[in-house]
């Protein structure tokens, strides 16, 4: 379907508050989408109702109900959080529901259903203590840096109702004997004392391995304390660790986390639906969006945002002076060198042709000569001729 991408932005924009003749008609295009064979298509829109499901069924006061299970006082704007007692500096930031954005970030449909799957338990709180058993409150998210981790857990905060204890972990490291324990102490105590959501980001920075033969002995302590506080923790709130490097992680804080989340980079449709996320208020073609995608083989969801940036900077220029997109694509892989998959950035620089025939083969483009024609600023009948000189050089090699 042409324009797919702005059909799928507009089904996502509706269904956010829709009326039962709005979700009626999305559900009509999944239904034709299926029939004519546009398999991928039909099961995003179905993830979008998927999802808008799911929040109709997490009504508000379902999760009040369930927020009103936690003890604990209520966290507000003007409570006074711990400091370290050396520097002054605060151990935490508090973020309360309506500071964090209302747009759930983007995963793929497993990752989606999988963070569902939390929101729900919270609200069927009672249903679950009928049976003897509670939602998960310990839930560790990894995954490589700029994949939406700390967005992640800011988000279901938000959908909890729950206010953040924020907490970049390598800020609780003191240089004082004994002082990075008492921090910990200190910090699990003021979370435990309000309904809250404890955040702890850059998680690796204290519960690293305690046999690590480069640490001293103190990193033991403070793991310990660390583990004693998580377990001291478990039935009075939600707790969330962070960490780009889980290969660091002491085996025993493993245990401590009933959910292990990983955030893997996204696959190229993903990539595609990221690029149109931070598009507007650019409407870029869709072969735009696809070339971006395949550009950005094996990058994360921030890495294809800056790209995004850097396309919208060249749209907003003159006319006469606008770059195209492959001459906004050499821009980004040169200023952005460590970002960009070696080999796709090497096509970039290489023969026209050769460029163009990668373009022309790759199945997940599925380019035509006239994309191809309309990225390179040439009609698809110079493309054509230009392959198939190309084409004939080799076959006389």
């Amino acid at each position: 379907m042409d324009h797919f991408s702005i059909i799928q932005a507009l089904c996502r924009s509706a269904m956010a508050d829709p009326s039962p003749a709005v979700r009626k008609q999305v559900e009509r295009l999944r239904v034709a989408l299926e029939k004519e064979g546009n398999e991928k298509q039909a099961a995003s829109i179905a993830g979008i109702l998927a999802t808008a499901q799911r929040a109709k069924e997490v009504a508000p006061s379902r999760i009040e109900r369930s927020r009103a299970q936690l003890t604990g006082e209520t966290l507000g704007p003007n409570t006074p959080v711990p400091v370290d007692r050396e520097t002054a500096a605060s151990l935490a930031q508090i973020m309360f529901p309506n500071d964090i954005a209302s747009r759930p970030p983007l995963f793929n449909p497993t990752v989606t259903q999988a963070v569902g799957t939390i929101i729900e338990e919270w609200a069927n709180f009672d249903a679950f203590a009928d049976i003897g058993i509670a939602p998960s409150k310990t839930c560790l998210i990894y995954g490589a840096p700029g994949t939406g981790k700390t967005r992640l857990a800011l988000w279901i905060a938000r959908e909890l109702s729950l206010p953040v204890v924020l907490v970049k972990l390598d800020g609780l490291v003191s240089s004082f004997l004994g002082t990075t324990a008492r921090n910990i102490g200190n910090l699990f105590a003021f979370a435990n004392r309000y309904r809250c959501v404890l955040l702890l980001d850059e998680f690796d920075a204290i519960a690293k391995v305690r046999d690590d033969p480069q640490e001293v002995g103190e990193i033991k302590r403070v793991v310990n304390a660390l583990l004693q506080n998580l377990d001291s923790r478990r039935d009075v709130g939600f707790t969330i660790g962070i960490t780009n490097h889980p290969k660091l992680l002491d085996p025993a804080v493993w245990r401590r986390f009933e959910v292990q989340l990983e955030i893997p980079k996204p696959d190229f449709e993903m990539r595609k639906a990221i690029a149109s996320h931070f598009m507007p208020p650019i409407i870029a073609p869709d072969s735009h969006l696809r070339l971006i995608a395949w550009f950005t083989e094996g990058s994360t969801g921030a890495e294809i945002e800056s790209l995004v940036r850097t396309y919208k900077k060249a749209m907003a220029v003159r006319e006469s002076e606008r770059l195209d997109l492959l001459g906004t694509l050499r821009q980004f892989a040169t200023l952005n060198a460590a970002r960009v998959q070696s080999e796709r950035r090497a096509l970039l620089f290489e023969e026209p042709t050769t460029l163009f025939r990668a373009m022309r083969d790759d199945p997940m483009l599925g380019f035509s000569m006239t994309d191809i024609g309309e990225i390179a600023g040439k009609d698809k009948s110079t493309v054509s001729r230009q392959l198939g000189k190309a084409l004939k050089h080799d076959e006389e090699r």
